[in-house]
C-alpha cells in the first residue's frame, strides 16, 4: 500500500511538472511611436530584421503594436498614451517629437530613441554615457551634417549662390537646430537661403510653387517625417520644377530627389533591436549608452540628374556609396 502511494504521489508531482513545463512563455510587447505615415518601410523592416536576428519570432516571442501620427505630430502624446494604457514592455520612439511624446507618457517603461538629433538639448537625456532616465537609443547628428549638404550642393551645381531650404514649423524641437546650422553653413560658403516653410502635402505644393517665382535654383530638404512621408511629391515637384534637391536620407534620393548625405537610417533601425534586446532581457535604460552613427552614406540619383539636365561631376560618383541609374 505505502509503495502504491509513493508511485502515485510520483505520477501527479510528474504530471503537475509537465503541465508546468509545457506553460507557454510570455509574449512580450513592443510599441512603436512613429511620426510618419502607415504602411511598409525599409526601416521599420530593418528593425524587425534586427530581432530576428536575435532570435525573437513576432507572434511567439514578442508582438509589436504601432502607433502611426501621420505627419501630425499633436497627435503624439495621445498615441503614446495608448502604449502606456496596453502595457507594452518597451517603447520605441522615431525622432525627437515621438521621443518627446514617449518620455512624456511614461517613467516607468524603457524607451528606446532612434535618430534624434540632439538628444540631451532636447532633454530626453542628461548625457550619452549615462543617460539618467528611462530614455536611450541613438543620436543621428542630422542638424550637424546640413552643411556637408550644402557643399555637396555647390560640387554638382557650380557657381551656385541662391538656395531653398524647406523646413517644418510644426516641428520646432527638432527643427530648430538644423535651421541654426544651416544658416550658418550657408553663410560660410557663400549661399544665399530662403527658408520655405511647409507643414502638410498642401503646404509642399505651394513651398515648391514659391521657389519657382524667386528663381531658387536648388533645394535643401531638412530632416522632418512629413518630408519623409511625402518625399515622392517632393521629389516629383523638384523633376518639375528642374531643382536639384538634397537632403540628409536614402529615402528621399529613392523618391526621386537628387542626392543625398547623412546617417545610414536603417542601421540606427536595425541597431535599435539591440537595445530592445538588452532591456527585455532586464537591462535598465540608464546603463545603456547613446550611440552616435558611425556610418554615413552619400546616394546619387543619376535617373533624376539626366532629367533636370544636370551632369554629376566624375570625383563626386566615385565617393558615392550607391548611384541610382
Amino acid at each position: 500500500m505505502k509503495i502504491l502511494f509513493v508511485a502515485l504521489c510520483a505520477l501527479l508531482f510528474g504530471v503537475c511538472d509537465s503541465t508546468h513545463a509545457q506553460k507557454p512563455p510570455k509574449i512580450l510587447t513592443i510599441g512603436i511611436l512613429l511620426p510618419y505615415s502607415s504602411g511598409r518601410d525599409a526601416r521599420i523592416e530593418a528593425f524587425r530584421e534586427g530581432l530576428r536576428n536575435l532570435g525573437y519570432v513576432e507572434g511567439q516571442t514578442i508582438r509589436i503594436e504601432y502607433r502611426w501620427a501621420n505627419g501630425q505630430f499633436e497627435k503624439l502624446p495621445e498615441l503614446a498614451n495608448e502604449l502606456v494604457r496596453n502595457k507594452v514592455d518597451v517603447i520605441v520612439a522615431a525622432v525627437t517629437q515621438a521621443s518627446i511624446a514617449a518620455k512624456k507618457a511614461t517613467d516607468t517603461i524603457p524607451v528606446v530613441m532612434i535618430g534624434v538629433s540632439d538628444p540631451i538639448g532636447s532633454g530626453l537625456v542628461a548625457s550619452f554615457a549615462r543617460p539618467g532616465s528611462n530614455v536611450t537609443g541613438t543620436s543621428s547628428m542630422t542638424a550637424e551634417i546640413v552643411g556637408k549638404q550644402l557643399e555637396l550642393l555647390k560640387e554638382v551645381v557650380p557657381g551656385i549662390a541662391r538656395v531653398a531650404a524647406l523646413w517644418n514649423p510644426a516641428n520646432p524641437v527638432f527643427q530648430a537646430a538644423q535651421v541654426q546650422e544651416t544658416d550658418s553653413a550657408a553663410r560660410a560658403l557663400g549661399i544665399r537661403l530662403k527658408f520655405v516653410e511647409a507643414r502638410s502635402e498642401d503646404e509642399i505644393y505651394q513651398a515648391f510653387a514659391a521657389m519657382r517665382k524667386e528663381s531658387i535654383r536648388a533645394v535643401v530638404i531638412l530632416g522632418d517625417p512629413v518630408f519623409i512621408s511625402h518625399r515622392k511629391k517632393i521629389g516629383d515637384l523638384a523633376a518639375k520644377y528642374r531643382l536639384p534637391a538634397v537632403s540628409g536620407t536614402r529615402d528621399q534620393v529613392e523618391a526621386g530627389g537628387l542626392a543625398a548625405y547623412g546617417p545610414s537610417f536603417a542601421d540606427m533601425y536595425r541597431r535599435t533591436a539591440y537595445y530592445v534586446d538588452r532591456i527585455l532581457k532586464g537591462a535598465k535604460p540608464t546603463d545603456l549608452p547613446v550611440e552616435q552613427p558611425t556610418k554615413f552614406e552619400l546616394v546619387i540619383n543619376l535617373k533624376t540628374a539626366k532629367q533636370i539636365g544636370l551632369t554629376i561631376p566624375p570625383n563626386v560618383l566615385a565617393r558615392a556609396d550607391r548611384v541610382i541609374k
